[in-house]
């Protein structure tokens, strides 16, 4: 297998509009298709990436818009896919992680949005300092083992 064939990357930055959701599961997805995934792997990665995209848009920036970017990674059958804000970060991320937490009640979130990642993807990261941003990073195996 030549050296390209093992690895590729991508990375896309777009202003953190609600409408732009749609552009980067799409974009996200097409890069993928490199691997061979099912539909419901396609499904899985959409869904924890517009999780990860709704938090930076709603947590991060508070509704403003700002740039989010999201880095992929193809490294044999799995893609890492990083989605990075400069919001306003996260206090306590293992409380931010904990099914029904939301700081956003007022809105009707449901406080799952990382409880959907971890369940769609098999892994998670989250980095995140107050005021400077957060960094979502979620790796999926396509196709079974690693």
């Amino acid at each position: 297998m030549r050296e390209y064939e093992k690895s590729n990357e991508m990375a896309i930055e777009f202003d953190g509009h609600p409408s732009n959701e749609a552009f980067a599961r799409v974009a996200v997805a097409a890069f993928c298709t490199q691997l061979n995934p099912t539909l419901e792997e396609v499904a899985d990665l959409k869904t924890a990436l517009s999780e990860a995209i709704t938090n930076a848009i709603i947590h991060g920036y508070e509704g403003q818009v700002h740039k989010i970017r999201i880095e992929c990674e193809i490294r044999g059958n799995a893609i890492s896919v990083a989605v990075i804000d400069r919001g306003k970060g996260i206090e306590n991320i293992e409380e931010a992680m904990q099914p029904m937490f939301t700081t956003k009640p007022e809105m009707e979130r449901s406080g799952m949005g990382f409880v959907f990642m971890e369940a769609f993807m098999d892994q998670v990261q989250v980095e995140s300092r107050p005021g400077e941003g957060t960094a979502v990073r979620m790796k999926k195996v396509i196709g079974g083992q690693a």
